[in-house]
């Protein structure tokens, strides 16, 4: 998922451990990573606090503090595991049943609350290295992962082209729903990723696998 790529990308440290006192509860975690995204999206980053997370959590400020040091720290860790839960694994024997259920995974994580925050958060990652790089290490990887893994299964089924997937052809795979979804403020529906993988994604993937 080729998004949100700075001039520079500095690696930074991710939160540091808990400084002591009651060990952390793990089943806290995705209520207050769910309201860390609410906030994002709502008010953005130079108006998330650590208090308006904990009171959006119902959580008291300790369990904030036990978790994250600073309002950076909590963002970056946010980032860092963003989609890793959403983001679908397909092995169907098909590369376009793949990349087509590859494609429906990015439509719910655009549409939900992951996508708001994303949103919300562009204008600030080209000024905190941090951030750039929690994105750069965290979802665009995974995504990269998973895409990958869908061409190297392809080529062995004879499908594509050994070399597919480090050309232009896989950026485009998503490119034009991540355009629409960043650049132009139209619906990325159902309809929308349909037409892309039928009429652009998967004749250029057929193409290339007719030079395997």
């Amino acid at each position: 998922m080729a998004v949100l790529t700075p001039t520079v990308l500095t690696t930074t440290q991710l939160p540091r451990p808990s400084r002591g006192g009651r060990p952390r509860d793990p089943s806290r975690d995705s209520v207050i990573r769910a309201a860390i995204l609410r906030l994002l999206a709502d008010v953005g980053y130079g108006a998330l606090t650590m208090d308006a997370v904990a009171s959006e959590a119902g959580v008291g400020k300790a369990t904030i503090y036990r978790r994250w040091r600073t309002k950076q720290d909590l963002v970056v860790d946010t980032i860092s595991d963003l989609n890793r839960e959403q983001v679908a694994r397909p092995d169907t024997g098909s590369l376009e049943n793949d990349v087509r259920a590859m494609l429906q995974s990015l439509l719910g994580i655009v549409n939900g609350p992951a996508g708001a925050a994303t949103l919300s958060l562009l204008s600030t990652v080209a000024h905190e290295p941090a951030l750039a790089d929690a994105f750069r290490r965290g979802p665009l990887v995974e995504w990269r992962n998973n895409f990958d893994a869908a061409w190297a299964r392809a080529q062995e089924r004879g499908e594509l082209a050994p070399g597919t997937g480090d050309s232009v052809l896989a950026e485009t795979t998503s490119a034009l729903m991540v355009q629409r979804w960043l650049l132009t403020g139209r619906p990325v529906d159902d309809a929308y990723a349909d037409e892309v993988l039928d009429t652009v994604v998967l004749p250029l993937l057929r193409g290339a696998g007719s030079r395997a």
